[in-house]
Parts: C-alpha cells; sequence; structure tokens
C-alpha cells in the first residue's frame, strides 16, 4: 500500500460525531475525517445517537458541517437509550451489529476505531476487514470510568475499580471480568497514544498491542461556519485570561473562580457548557471580572484566543491531549497549564507556555504576562513554531499515513 499513490477508503468507529457530540474526541475525529476527505480519501463514520440521546440531558445540537466525501452513518436502534446501555453491559453491539456489519460490508482499507465503549464496546474490535487502528481518547481500556479519577476525587494510583464505578452511578462491567478486552485486541494493528504520558500508562497497564506516539493538531482555520452562527462575540474591554472546553469537576475550571474572585488586575472568559455549569454560574455570581458565555463556535472562539493574554488549562486529571492548546497556539496565544497529565509535556517541547504547581504559582504567571508583554509574545511565538513543526494538519496525516503504509507493507510481507 502506498498512501501517496492511491486514495483510501476509511471507516471512522466512535461514540459520539458532531453535532452529536460533547468533547475533543468528537472534535478530533471530525477535524481528522475532513482533513483526509479534503486530500481526495473516502470517509464513512459510524456513531451512536442512541447515546448521545442518553446522555445529552436535552442539550441542543449545533450545526455541523462535512466534506462531501464524508459520509455519516447515525445509529439509532428501536431500543434507544436501551442500545447503549446494553453495549455497556455486556461489551458487544448488539442491537446495533446488524448495521455495523451491513456498513462495513462495503469494504474499507482502514478501519479506525475511537471512542467505542458505547459504540460497540471491545467487541466491535473484530468487525471487518482491514488495517484497524485504535486512537486512546480517554483510559477506557484500562479504567471502567475512562478518565482514571478515583471517586471522582483524585488521580487514580491504586484502582478500586467496582466501588469507583459506583460513586460515579455507573453499572459494574462484568465483561472487563472476562477474556473479552485482550481477546478484542488482537485484532488491532496498532494504537495510537496523543501523547507519551497516555502512552506510558496503557503499556505499564499490560497493553501489548504496538502503540504509537501521534499527537493530535488543530486545523489551519476554524473551518466552516454553520448556518446560525455569526462572527461577533463580546470580548472583555480589559486584559482577560481565558478556559475554553467542557465545564466539569475533573477539568478544574471550578479552582479559577475563587483565584478570579480575588484577581482585579484581569477578567476571566469560561467559554464552554457541561453537568457543572449552572453550579460553576452560581460560584461566579457577582463577580464583574468573570464572564461565561457559554458554547462558542470555533469562528468566535478563535477571536477570543487572539485577544487572551494566555489560555489557561486548570485540569486536575490525567488528560490523554488538550485540543484547545493546539489551537492557542496556532493564534500565537500562550498557555498556562497545571502540572499533572499530558499538557505538561507540551509546554516542555514547545516553550511556549507556563506550567503551574499550585493556585500561588498560577497567580504569578499571570502577574508575569500581565507585567511583560514582550515575554507573553516570546511565549506565544514558541508556541506558534511548534504548532507549525508538529501540532498542524499537514504534520499529523504525515505520520498517520506513514503508519499505515508501514502496517500494509507489513501484512503484505507476510
Amino acid at each position: 500500500m502506498n498512501t501517496a499513490e492511491r486514495k483510501l477508503r476509511f471507516c471512522m468507529i466512535t461514540t459520539f460525531y458532531p453535532p452529536y457530540g460533547f468533547g475533543g474526541d468528537a472534535v478530533y475525529v471530525h477535524q481528522l475525517s475532513n482533513e483526509l476527505a479534503a486530500r481526495g480519501h473516502h470517509v464513512t463514520i459510524i456513531h451512536c445517537i442512541d447515546s448521545y440521546n442518553l446522555l445529552s440531558k436535552n442539550r441542543r445540537v449545533l450545526p455541523c458541517v462535512n466534506h462531501p466525501g464524508v459520509e455519516v452513518h447515525g445509529l439509532r436502534s428501536g431500543y434507544g437509550s436501551l442500545s447503549p446501555l446494553a453495549t455497556q453491559q455486556s461489551g458487544l453491539p448488539l442491537f446495533k451489529s446488524r448495521q455495523i456489519r451491513e456498513i462495513l460490508a462495503s469494504g474499507f482499507d482502514v478501519i479506525h476505531f475511537h471512542n467505542i465503549s458505547l459504540a460497540g464496546g471491545p467487541g466491535i474490535l473484530g468487525y471487518g476487514e482491514g488495517i484497524k487502528l485504535y486512537t486512546l481518547h480517554e483510559y477506557w481500556l484500562v479504567c471502567p470510568t475512562h478518565v482514571l479519577m478515583k471517586y471522582e476525587s483524585a488521580p487514580c494510583v491504586k484502582p478500586s475499580c467496582t466501588l469507583c464505578q459506583i460513586v460515579y452511578k455507573r453499572p459494574p462491567q462484568l465483561w472487563r471480568h472476562t477474556g473479552l478486552l485482550k481477546n478484542s485486541l488482537k485484532h488491532l494493528d496498532a494504537i495510537i497514544s496523543p501523547s507519551r504520558f497516555a502512552m506510558k500508562i496503557h503499556e505499564d497497564s499490560g497493553i501489548d498491542v504496538p502503540i504509537t506516539h501521534i499527537p493530535h493538531f488543530a486545523p489551519d482555520g476554524y473551518g466552516p461556519v454553520g448556518p446560525d452562527e455569526a462572527d461577533e462575540v463580546e470580548i472583555p474591554d480589559r486584559p482577560f485570561f481565558l478556559y475554553a472546553g467542557r465545564i466539569e469537576t475533573l477539568k478544574g475550571v471550578q479552582n479559577l473562580v475563587p483565584v478570579f474572585r480575588g484577581y482585579a488586575k484581569a477578567d476571566l472568559v469560561i467559554a464552554g457548557e457541561g453537568n457543572y455549569e449552572s453550579r460553576l454560574r452560581k460560584a461566579a455570581g457577582g463577580a464583574d471580572n468573570i464572564h461565561m458565555p457559554g458554547h462558542l463556535s470555533r469562528a468566535r472562539l478563535t477571536k477570543l484566543y487572539k485577544r487572551a493574554v494566555a489560555l489557561i488549562v486548570p485540569s486536575i486529571n490525567y488528560e490523554i491531549s488538550t485540543l484547545v492548546i493546539f489551537e492557542a497556539f496556532r493564534e500565537k496565544t500562550p498557555v498556562i497549564v497545571n502540572n499533572i497529565g499530558a499538557p505538561p509535556e507540551l509546554i516542555e517541547y514547545s516553550r511556549g507556555g507556563i506550567v503551574y504547581n499550585s493556585e500561588a504559582e498560577l497567580v504569578g504567571a499571570m502577574d508575569l504576562l500581565l507585567a511583560d508583554p514582550s515575554y507573553r509574545e516570546e511565549l506565544g511565538r514558541r508556541g506558534y513554531e511548534a504548532y507549525l513543526r508538529k501540532w498542524n494538519p499537514e504534520s499529523h496525516l504525515s505520520l498517520y499515513l506513514d503508519l499505515i503504509e508501514r502496517i500494509g507493507a507489513r501484512k503484505k510481507a507476510r
């Protein structure tokens, strides 16, 4: 197989895909699929609308634009929410099996699995023929709650999986006590890890499928804009720092509110939505320097990146990758990250930001960037140069297609 000479047929299988998605996994699959299609490859998406409906809590469905070369199959079953629940418990596609097999029967060069926890479980890895890849978006392979946060309070270093699932209000998964996962992983040719941090955790956990580090990327621009998304966004008159992402406790955004309640030098803009949003708005109530515009289109968010003093990533969990860091660097905006998970390795490589270990260090980093605009510009320039070297679409696709070509050559040699 020579990926430079012929166009390939890809099938992306994932639980969530825009507009039926919540976080970075759905965004990444959308970005990768459309970049491939823009280069002449054909991409088929299989995702589970039943799963989205189960978890969305009536969240509004936002517009989504795909390249003409992207074909999307949103799975629905007559069983509704019972379908993803059955998959969560059994580890098998069950009510989605027939639909998935029919789509895969058309034949694909590459089947790329993403977040499949509710789309098919480990059992789906045996479906279809072709080169099979799996990208680590969460810790689902080694953690029933996906996030390696023990009891929703601290990073997990000593698992107590059954009790932890109860704390997360998730039914314990009996299939994890069988050989289903180990046997299903044998169907994969490679696992892709967006960070070296996550790669080491999975290798140390005994995953014996070859793992390749290919970092995520941010598109060159913010992409096509939906019909109801105007370009205007309210930007504070004063200097401001930006948080962008899901509003959930594991993202640590709740820790920024008390900091900025006592910080008179700048504002905080929190862009996003999530299950902690209402409590966060209540906590931020009365603080004139904290703004929560809700979910923003990529076009609107890009304008905030350009104007922000820095992006703050206050996550308190083991992030596998953080797309917003690449987006900030693309706009020459420095980043301040909490010293946990994968984000610090991005700062170490790019030298485009500051890593903090405490609230005092966070405030010190903000003070420094406000007091020294030239240093802020220097960090932004370094981040942008790293983006051009490593975290842009061409760099990502080069590594991605090279991996596929090497696997194809190895299979052919056999």
